[in-house]
């Protein structure tokens, strides 16, 4: 899988198109990532104690990597990630600018 965590992507497709955000989970097993603000699902969970009040929790739901681009870090452009290998050193590249990611 070419996403990291800590990557910053752009939405491409869906009801949060357009957006961006910071890349919280990677799940290489299902080619599904978590970011952060997008896809939010909401969840009632009781109270453990007493007296304590039962409450929304809002989290963020995984999306598909397919529907996901990565932002260069030096371009600043959504981009396709390519690979370079020198040496025994294997690293990821930007499609537009050729930078390293």
């Amino acid at each position: 899988m070419k996403i990291k965590k800590d990557d910053i992507v752009l939405i491409i497709s869906g009801k949060d198109r357009n957006r961006k955000g910071k890349v919280l989970d990677a799940f290489p097993r299902e080619e599904k990532i978590a970011v952060e603000g997008i896809n939010i699902r909401k969840k009632h969970v009781r109270p453990k104690k007493q007296g304590e009040k039962g409450q929304v929790v809002e989290t963020p739901g995984p999306i598909s990597v397919s529907n996901v681009k990565l932002i260069c870090s030096k371009c600043g452009k959504a981009t396709r990630v390519g690979y370079k290998v020198e040496g025994k050193k294997k690293y990821r590249v930007c499609k537009k600018c050729n930078q390293e990611i």
